[in-house]
């Protein structure tokens, strides 16, 4: 017999893909461009590449990308990226999990050639459903501590239309509480993907639906009667509703990791005015969302401004947690493990390693580097990743407690002691680059929006304070070691300061997950990468106060830096190894304790 003519196996493969792509477009009611596209795409990585896997799951990659560059005009003159066509849409239809797609979608990218834009899109959806998951994760305990569990309620009745509204159920309430969160948050965009205070707008919201609960009547059988967030008088005969509505982020907080005055702060300065303007554009109504007139009107509003914010802003529909294949479709445990029948088990079990596994590679704490073990902490005990990033800030602000984002009068001493005063040009740099890190934390960009003023200046205050208070150590130890010599010669390198100052920014935006990651701070300061890694074996033995995994972050840098920044052509080191005559130190003299060397940039 003759073998296959390979040609002909690949047009028999084309022609398949043809196929499936056709079924696949017809079920999302695509354009005919799109498809071409698509398809065009997948037969030039194929004839390249050999893709493994179902063909399906490739197609689906190279339909988004071919969707992420339709562009479609709209009644105002304006154009709209995208063709109205959702990613979570586009995985349903192809079976592909997101797990398996950012997989996949790595691939693709790299066989595809694609831009850096597009590559940087892909990384912020998977840190935003990183995000997502770890907070729905925490969405349900907190919800089953306030409300009954929607598990034990009885079923709903099958009714006609014509038939009255029924009140919502605890499962009503929990889908409309999670709804109302992501639409909120993919309102603030500078939230997204920021697991802090995507965490404490989720806060908010919890506190907003068991405020409506409280003063709702007859809607108090939703909450749970152990919670200790209910009023003293709760459980008496003569309860009354308060006027005002309560507030319970104090006891979130302090029941579930939670930082109260960032809380707070969220709550006043976004959540309460975005929910006034819901009401003013009639998206939210009623005395009480909840009440049997309005709660159904509410839900079907909020769902609909979710699904043409996920149509037109975002690719990744968050709703899909709240569906019975959430487990298959995302790789999340299902919300209520009451419903698993024991045959699942196994699969579910499958689907929860694949989940730890993904998120594991992409961990918000560091992996340990081989450098600075000697200053790193003892290991603490597990925990959440919520909890681990509200207790990183936590610790950030229990090191600055009490100070202020100034001199103190000891540094005050230690600047007029000094044969020339540097206090007015250190607090000059310090000023400056405040400015300028404001300016950028706050600009959109193609790799991520810009943040709001308020979070640029809350940082960069706690980034000062933190500044001050190692620099004052540091000149204490240099002053007690060179017994009175004059401190003017360390004070008046601004590239000192600039450099402390950009470490001391960096360790607050670890603190608080931020997804400006290094070496964002240096590139926006425009600082050499090598002046940076002189500072922090400096900053970490001036401030015992740094986390494990603070230190372990600041130790992961230093290896970066050493691998590759401070080695490209423009690096300062270059210069420094010319000014030592190409003497480079030996082992030993780089191994020796450095409590004996000056702080000299």
């Amino acid at each position: 017999m003759f073998e296959d003519d390979p040609h002909d196996e690949g047009a028999a493969v084309v022609a398949a893909a043809g196929e499936a792509l056709q079924a696949l477009c017809q079920e999302l009611n695509l354009d005919e461009g799109s498809a071409a596209e698509a398809l065009d795409d997948f037969t030039a990585i194929r004839g390249n590449y050999s893709l493994e896997g179902e063909v399906i799951h490739w197609l689906a990659c190279s339909l988004y990308v071919a969707c992420r560059k339709s562009i479609i005009p709209t009644v105002g003159k304006g154009i709209m990226e995208g063709n109205c066509v959702s990613l979570t849409r586009i995985l349903r239809s192809a079976k592909l999990s997101l797990i398996q797609f950012f997989s996949k979608m790595k691939k693709w990218m790299d066989m595809s050639n694609l831009p850096q834009e597009f590559r940087e899109r892909i990384e912020r959806l998977e840190r935003n459903f990183e995000v997502s998951t770890i907070i729905f994760k925490k969405f349900e305990p907190i919800f089953l501590d306030i409300f009954q569990n929607p598990h034990e309620e009885t079923p709903k009745l099958p009714r006609s239309r014509k038939q009255r509204r029924t009140p919502c159920t605890v499962k009503d309430l929990f889908n409309f509480c999670w709804t109302l969160f992501v639409y909120t948050k993919g309102n603030f965009r500078m939230i997204g993907d920021d697991l802090v205070n995507s965490y404490h707008l989720l806060l908010c919201c919890l506190d907003l639906i068991f405020a409506n609960a409280i003063i709702c009547p007859n809607r108090r059988d939703l909450l749970n009667p152990s919670f200790k967030g209910l009023p003293s008088d709760f459980h008496t005969a003569d309860f009354r509703a308060p006027e005002e509505p309560p507030c319970i982020i104090a006891v979130l907080c302090e029941l579930h990791d939670g930082l109260l005055v960032e809380a707070k702060g969220i709550k006043e300065h976004y959540f309460k005015p975005y929910i006034s303007k819901l009401f003013d554009r009639k998206i939210l109504k009623g005395e009480c969302l909840l009440d049997l007139s309005s709660f159904t009107d509410n839900s079907k509003a909020v769902n609909k401004e979710y699904e043409e914010y996920v149509l037109t802003v975002g690719d990744f529909d968050e709703r899909i947690f709240l569906g019975a294949d959430a487990e298959e479709e995302i790789g999340t445990p299902r919300k209520f493990t009451g419903d698993t029948p024991l045959g699942k088990l196994t699969a579910q079990a499958n689907v929860e390693c694949n989940l730890q596994h993904h998120c594991e590679k992409k961990s918000f704490a560091p992996s340990t580097p081989l450098t600075g073990r000697r200053y790193l902490r003892e290991k603490e005990a597990a925990i959440t990743p919520v909890a681990s990033a509200t207790q990183s800030v936590s610790r950030l602000q229990s090191i600055v407690t009490g100070l202020k984002n100034a001199p103190s009068e000891q540094l005050v001493n230690i600047f007029e002691s000094c044969m020339r005063n540097p206090m007015e040009n250190i607090m000059k740099v310090v000023k400056e680059i405040g400015e300028t890190f404001c300016q950028h934390y706050t600009q959109s960009t193609d790799e991520q929006p810009g943040s709001h003023i308020d979070f640029a200046v809350n940082r960069l205050k706690l980034a000062e304070i933190l500044y001050y208070k190692i620099l004052e150590t540091v000149m204490v130890q240099e002053t007690r070691r060179l017994h009175g010599v004059d401190m003017s010669v360390l004070l008046e390198q601004d590239i000192f300061h600039r450099s402390l100052m950009a470490c001391c920014l960096e360790i607050v935006l670890f603190a608080y997950s931020s997804p400006r990651t290094f070496p964002w701070i240096i590139e926006v300061l425009n600082l050499q990468p090598f002046y940076f890694y002189k500072v922090i074996e400096v900053v970490i033995r001036s401030e015992e106060g740094l986390s494990r995994d603070m230190v372990k972050h600041l130790n992961s840098i230093e290896e970066q830096i050493l691998e590759s920044l401070a080695w490209n052509h423009s690096s300062a080191l270059w210069e420094a190894l010319q000014a030592s005559a190409n003497k480079v130190p030996t082992c030993e003299e780089v191994s020796q304790d450095k409590d004996d060397n000056p702080v000299i940039l």
